[in-house]
């Protein structure tokens, strides 16, 4: 809603101050005109009729108003009765009737009252009016003036090569002269596509806070309505509010709300009109002025094509999580803030959180500072972002939650079992930390982190994924037996079976199926019941073949599984190292 105008608020402001006066002034009339009134019973009243203390009496409402010979004046609450009236009549005491004057208080209410539905219209009328129009179909954008974006691309990092296409953008919004005095024109629209939390809306802002224009925000489900025509209006007014501003930037977020595709089963008249009126502003966009849209989704496959061909968002900006550069440039902004101890290395902690985005950097870096504050510090330490990506990773510590020794020893020996697979094959993640203390609905992780940032992965690593996986239930059934284990490896099952299934219809790493792409869990593929039973089988061949590693590595390592397992019982938590050095104290032992 766009800001009421000053001036209203002052007129406002004055009406009601003067009606504040007025029953102000009101009330002590009333008072001044009541309050020199004895209040009297009944019994009172009729007793100094009886005694001729009654010069004359005025009924009015349900109450009379006596007046004494001496002037004195007597008010009491009777009931109007034919005895009374002859009683008073028989004292030769003057009577009189009048009308419920109320006074000006219950005057001005009642004036007000028969007034109430003209100032109820008249509110109405004036908050459509301030408010654009939105009652009726109206913008819903939001206008952020230039100097109250407080963004620019200084701080924006680990998007280095989304603020390059930006800047070309920024260029054409501080002088679209130059652009056009060379024949070229700048894209109409830009589509940010890229996970949640990877900067889109900051990217935007900066875009707005280094031009300098004016920078409209929007969402894309404020165009979704029930009734038909008036998400179509709302994007009229929108444009045309941008319009009227140019040079400026509009910014679309969640797109996909508004421009999904026409056809599917979630589309209906009313969005697909919306959508429609949107095709039409995009076209004509540039006979109004110079006005940018740039657009937002994490979900650029749901998109309608009218919407993402040339001409319309002609660039398509991908916005992808941040590698160990971007992460260190991300965190360097957020602990800017902070009083950091000499031993944070904001590269380690960059290395340490791969797949991270800038959201999520941001939340660790505010844990951090949170874990010092409840230590009643204000010097935010290293150990504070190891308890914060703790917390992040593996959620909060259930320390009040009692675990028997039986079930302390089964998790002890089913995580040291997942430890002891992924050190002994060399294609896995390195070990960051082991623990059996309960966090979240896990009763004990193993947290592994890649040392650097992948763009693809190995067959070989795949395999000892799944392997790993398949760890924890084979150090339960080596130690316990086959009849006591237990239901603690559900996440692990589901983890390496969508590995193999993804390696089998996706990936082409199988050679009973071969290279061929069964498109995964997409509903419309229609798959023949002999190919899904010979997936099924390569799949489960593939989860049995990593339960048979696993079986292998523990049963030939038994002594360094009691190590890790007994260490584990101990102390509860063991970092990477830890870990190593006590799966390498067997092998020191036989080489000397």
């Amino acid at each position: 809603m766009p800001p009421i105008p000053k001036k209203y608020l002052t007129a406002a402001a004055v009406v009601a101050a003067l009606l504040l006066g007025w029953f102000a002034f009101a009330a002590w009339t009333d008072y001044a005109r009541d309050g020199a009134e004895e209040v009297a019973t009944y019994s009172d009243l009729v007793a100094a009729a009886e005694r001729g203390d009654i010069a004359s009496v005025t009924f009015r409402g349900d109450g009379a108003h006596a007046v004494t010979p001496d002037g004195q004046r007597l008010r009491a609450v009777v009931p109007v009765t034919d005895d009374l009236l002859k009683e008073l009549r028989g004292r030769k005491i003057a009577i009189a009737f009048e009308e419920e004057a109320g006074g000006l208080v219950s005057g001005t209410v009642s004036v007000l009252e028969k007034l109430a539905p003209f100032l109820v219209i008249g509110l109405l009328i004036g908050a459509l009016l301030l408010s654009g129009g939105q009652f009726l179909g109206g913008s819903r954008a939001t206008r952020v003036r230039p100097r109250d974006t407080g963004t620019v691309f200084a701080d924006v990092a680990g998007v280095d090569e989304a603020k390059d296409e930006l800047r070309e953008t920024v260029e054409f919004l501080r002088d679209p002269r130059r652009f056009a005095m060379a024949g070229a024109r700048v894209p109409k629209g830009i589509l940010l596509v890229g996970p949640p939390g990877t900067g889109k809306t900051m990217l935007a802002k900066a875009a707005a806070g280094e031009a300098g224009v004016p920078f409209f925000t929007v969402s894309g489900s404020d165009f979704v309505e029930m009734f038909v025509g008036l998400g179509a209006a709302r994007v009229r007014s929108v444009f045309k509010t941008a319009r009227a501003a140019a040079p400026c930037l509009l910014f679309i977020d969640e797109v996909d709300a508004l421009a999904g595709k026409r056809g599917e089963s979630n589309s209906h008249s009313e969005r697909e009109q919306t959508l429609n009126q949107l095709l039409v502003e995009m076209d004509g966009i540039v006979n109004g002025g110079e006005v940018v849209v740039i657009a937002a989704t994490n979900r650029a496959e749901m998109l309608d094509p009218a919407v993402t061909r040339p001409g319309r968002f002609d660039r398509h900006i991908h916005v992808a999580l941040p590698d160990v550069a971007g992460r260190e440039a991300i965190l360097g902004v957020h602990t800017g803030r902070l009083h950091l101890a000499p031993d944070v290395c904001v590269r380690t902690v960059a290395r340490g959180t791969p797949g991270f985005s800038g959201a999520e950097l941001a939340n660790l870096t505010n844990e951090a500072a949170l874990s010092a504050a409840r230590n009643g510090r204000v010097i935010v330490g290293m150990a504070d972002f190891e308890a914060a990506k703790d917390r992040v990773l593996m959620g909060n510590e259930r320390r009040s939650l009692a675990l028997s020794n039986h079930e302390r020893r089964l998790t002890a020996y089913h995580e040291a079992g997942h430890a002891l697979v992924s050190i002994r094959c060399p294609e896995a993640d390195p070990i960051h930390k082991a623990t059996i203390i309960p966090r979240g609905r896990a009763l004990g992780m193993v947290v592994r982190l890649p040392e650097g940032d992948r763009v693809s992965v190995s067959r070989a690593k795949l395999l000892a994924d799944i392997a790993v996986a398949m760890a924890g239930r084979a150090a339960e059934d080596l130690v316990f037996g086959p009849d006591a284990v237990t239901t603690g490896a559900e996440a692990d099952f589901r983890a390496a079976t969508d590995l193999a299934r993804r390696m089998v219809t996706a990936w082409g790493m199988s050679d009973a199926i071969g290279y061929v792409a069964h498109a995964g869990n997409d509903p419309a593929v229609v798959r023949s019941e002999r190919t899904a039973w010979r997936i099924d089988e390569e799949v489960r061949r593939i989860t049995d073949e990593g339960m048979e590693r696993a079986r292998r590595i523990l049963a030939a390592d038994r002594a360094a599984l009691e190590r890790i397992t007994a260490a584990l019982l101990e102390r509860e938590t063991l970092s990477g190292e830890e870990i190593g050095g006590l799966t390498e104290e067997e092998r020191e032992t036989e080489a000397a």
